[in-house]
């Protein structure tokens, strides 16, 4: 088992019971839980998006850690944090919330019919906005496992604009890489936008010219420093070129997280 007091940070698109129970959801909700409860500091979080019921769901705003502002391609949008309790555990979920981000009734829709998509400035400000607010809680993790599309840029801030940052610098980073979950469309101006905080070049060649939900998982694999396959059948491009990561430790499908969570703590420990 892992040493007591690992301090395990989840960055997910998507986690039951605040939006549908899909496989994604069901294993950001029940896998933090099971880390939780075998003695280890777990932190979660996620997009508020317009379709989580604040009422129903009890969020309120983090005051402490709301009003600073993210800034994506020189645009700054004030981040907003809030948090909720799951019921019937001890487990808390952050949200990081933007009225003009996050605000719509949908995962990934435009505000309005015919708009570019803005899902490059929302994934990044999500990303940034985990990573500003886990620095104002002064909580260094140790492990930093992402999960869903939406989250791959995760992996990729933390090992080139943040890699330096003594908040994550020794923290292992990890991607599950799944596939069925909801996508988006993702706009051309993404290159822009990683341009403009220094992530250019050879930085961004696990794109292969593409701007696609499985360019950004390309990417996450590419950053991460191990990757667990999250589904029995799994892209098998992506699989072929994970296989061109040598030094990436992988995880095979280890069954339900609910059934299997041993199998994930094994897979965490395998980096101390």
């Amino acid at each position: 088992m892992v040493a007591k007091d690992k301090k395990v940070l989840y960055i997910s698109q998507e986690i039951y019971p605040y939006l549908p129970e899909s496989d994604l959801a069901h294993v950001a909700r029940y896998l933090p839980e099971h880390i939780q409860n075998a003695g280890h500091d777990v932190r979660i979080f996620m997009p508020r998006y317009g379709l989580v019921n604040e009422r129903r769901n009890q969020l309120h705003e983090v005051i402490r850690l709301s009003g600073i502002n993210v800034i994506v391609d020189d645009y700054d949008h004030p981040l907003v944090i809030k948090v909720a309790s799951i019921p019937s555990t001890r487990i808390q979920v952050y949200f990081i919330d933007n009225h003009d981000l996050f605000g719509r009734k949908s995962l990934f829709g435009s505000n309005t019919g015919g708009e570019a998509s803005d899902n490059a400035d929302r994934s990044i400000f999500f990303i940034r906005g985990v990573l500003e607010a886990i620095k104002s809680l002064r909580w260094i993790p140790d492990i930093i496992h992402c999960m869903g599309w939406f989250s791959a840029l995760a992996p990729v801030y933390l090992k080139t604009a943040y890699k330096d940052d003594p908040y994550f610098e020794r923290a292992k980073v990890i991607f599950s890489v799944d596939g069925n979950e909801e996508e988006g469309e993702i706009s051309s101006d993404l290159i822009k936008k990683l341009e403009f905080d220094k992530i250019t070049g050879d930085l961004l060649a696990p794109l292969q010219g593409e701007i696609t939900p499985d360019a950004l998982r390309r990417m996450a694999i590419h950053y991460s420093d191990g990757v667990i396959l999250g589904q029995e059948q799994v892209s098998p491009a992506l699989v072929d070129y994970l296989q061109t990561q040598a030094d990436h430790k992988v995880l095979e499908y280890p069954g339900p997280a609910t059934e299997h969570a041993e199998a994930y703590l094994e897979f965490y420990r395998s980096f101390s």
